[in-house]
C-alpha cells in the first residue's frame, strides 16, 4: 500500500465489492486471494449486510484455551514486537488459536473500543465461516499471510478496517498453532505493517525452537551417563527429534515420532523398536542395518493412502512398518521421489503444490508434519528422500 491514496483505494474497492457480490463484473477485479475467499463465503450463504454471530466463548472456556495453547509461551514476545507502538500507530494486536478464537487482544485504547463494537473481542471466533472474509479467517483458509484493506472484507461493517495476519506454526511439528493479527482503522494502514507482523511471528517461532532445544538438552543430559557410548542407538523426544546418538550418522536430526510397541523405519539402522524413557525414547536397531524399500499403498479399502516400508535383501518381515498418510503427504513423497537426489526447495514445492511461490511457509510446515509421520525417510536441505530409501508407487 506504499504510495497509495488510501481513501481512493477504499472507494474503488467498495465499488468492486458491491458489483461482484451483486453478480456483476467490475472494472477492476479483486485480488485472487480475495476472490477465492468471497467465493468460499458466498457458498456458505453469508450475507455481507448482516453482522454475523461471533460465537464468543465464556470466561472459563477462554481460560482453558489459553492454558493449553503453546502460544501462551510466546505471547509476551509478540507483545514486545507489536504493542510497544500500538497507541501511536492506532492498532490492536490479537492472537488466535487454530480454530480462529481470539485468545489475547491489546493495543490502542480507542481502537479497542471500536473493536468491541465490531465483536472483535477475546473469546470471539473470526473464521471465514463465522464472519466472512477477514485476514485471520482467510490466513487460516489459505495457510499463508494475508493483508486485507477496507472493502476487501466481506461484511460491510468491517470495511472501515484493515487487518494483517500471519499463521504461526510449531517449529517442532509444523502444526498450525494459530494466527497473529494487527488491525486498525483502514485509513491509518502503514506499508510496513505486513513486515512487522511477519517479524513478530519469526521471533515467536524462534523462541519456541529455543525452548525445544532446551528440552532436548535436558533429555540428553538425563541419559548420557547411563547409556555410555555403545551403539548404534538414538535417544529422541516424543516428536522424533534426536537428543543423543551413539554410532549413528551425526547428520540425522529427526526420525518418525515413536509409538509404543510399533517398529520404526530408520535409514541406516533398518527396523527399530522404540523403548520408553523418562521424557523420550531409546531407539535401537532390531537387526542388521539394511536398505529400506518404501511403497505408497492404499489402506482401509483404498480410501486412505499409506506408506509401507520393507527391509532390503529379504531380512525381517515382508511388511515391516506401515503408516497412514494424508493425500497431501502422499503427493509430497511422489514429488520428492521424482526430483531424485537433487531434491526440491520450499519455493519449488510451493509452485508444484499451489501453483505459485507464495506458500513457502505452509510448505515447510507441511513437510515438517510429513517428517513427524515418516521421520528420517525424508531428508532436508533440500527436501529429498534419504539415502538408501527407494520409493515405489503402488497407488497408480
Amino acid at each position: 500500500m506504499s504510495g497509495v491514496d488510501l481513501g481512493r483505494q477504499a472507494h474503488e474497492l467498495a465499488r468492486t465489492h458491491d458489483v461482484v457480490l451483486a453478480g456483476g463484473r467490475p472494472d477492476r477485479a479483486p485480488r485472487a486471494v480475495v476472490a477465492r475467499s468471497w467465493e468460499r463465503v458466498l457458498a456458505l450463504g453469508l450475507d455481507p449486510d448482516r453482522s454475523h454471530v461471533r460465537d464468543p466463548r465464556d470466561a472459563a472456556e477462554l481460560a482453558r484455551r489459553r492454558s493449553v495453547s503453546p502460544l501462551r509461551l510466546v505471547v509476551d514476545d509478540l507483545r514486545a514486537v507489536l504493542t510497544s507502538t500500538a497507541d501511536a500507530s492506532q492498532f490492536v494486536m490479537v492472537v488466535c488459536d487454530a480454530d480462529g478464537v481470539l485468545l489475547w487482544r491489546e493495543g490502542s485504547a480507542r481502537v479497542l473500543r471500536q473493536a468491541d463494537r465490531l465483536g472483535f473481542a477475546e473469546g470471539a471466533t473470526w473464521t471465514e465461516g463465522a464472519v466472512g472474509t477477514n485476514a485471520i479467517g482467510t490466513a487460516l483458509a489459505e495457510a499463508t499471510a494475508v493483508q486485507l484493506f477496507s472493502a476487501e472484507h466481506f461484511e460491510h461493517q468491517q470495511h472501515p478496517w484493515y487487518c494483517t495476519a500471519a499463521p504461526l506454526h510449531d517449529p517442532r511439528t509444523g502444526e498450525l498453532l494459530g494466527v497473529v493479527d494487527v488491525s486498525g482503522p483502514a485509513l491509518t494502514l502503514h506499508p510496513a505493517l505486513a513486515a512487522l507482523v511477519a517479524s513478530a511471528v519469526r521471533v515467536a517461532e524462534h523462541q519456541l525452537w529455543r525452548r525445544h532445544q532446551d528440552d532436548l538438552h535436558r533429555l540428553r543430559s538425563s541419559v548420557e551417563g547411563s547409556l555410555g557410548r555403545g551403539g548404534p542407538l538414538l535417544v529422541v523426544d516424543d516428536h522424533g527429534w534426536v537428543a543423543h546418538r551413539a554410532g549413528v550418522d551425526a547428520g540425522r536430526d529427526r526420525i518418525a515420532a515413536p509409538r509404543e510397541h510399533q517398529p520404526l523405519a530408520v535409514p541406516g539402522l533398518g527396523l527399530c523398536l522404540p523403548v520408553r524413557l523418562p521424557g523420550g525414547w531409546l531407539v535401537r536397531p532390531q537387526g542388521a542395518a539394511t536398505r529400506l524399500e518404501a511403497e505408497l499403498v492404499h489402506l482401509d479399502g483404498g480410501r486412505q493412502p499409506g506408506l509401507r516400508v520393507r527391509t532390503g535383501a529379504g531380512s525381517g518381515p515382508a511388511e515391516s512398518w506401515t503408516r497412514p498418510l494424508t493425500p497431501r503427504h502422499a503427493e509430497l513423497l511422489r514429488l520428492l521421489d521424482a526430483a531424485g537426489p537433487a531434491g526440491l526447495g520450499a519455493r519449488e514445492l510451493s509452485v508444484a503444490l499451489h501453483g505459485d511461490a507464495d506458500h513457502e511457509v505452509a510448505v515447510r510446515a507441511e513437510v515438517s508434519r510429513l517428517r513427524r509421520a515418516v521421520g528420517a525417510l525424508v531428508a532436508t536441505r533440500p527436501y529429498r528422500l534419504a539415502d538408501g530409501v527407494t520409493l515405489h508407487d503402488r497407488t497408480r
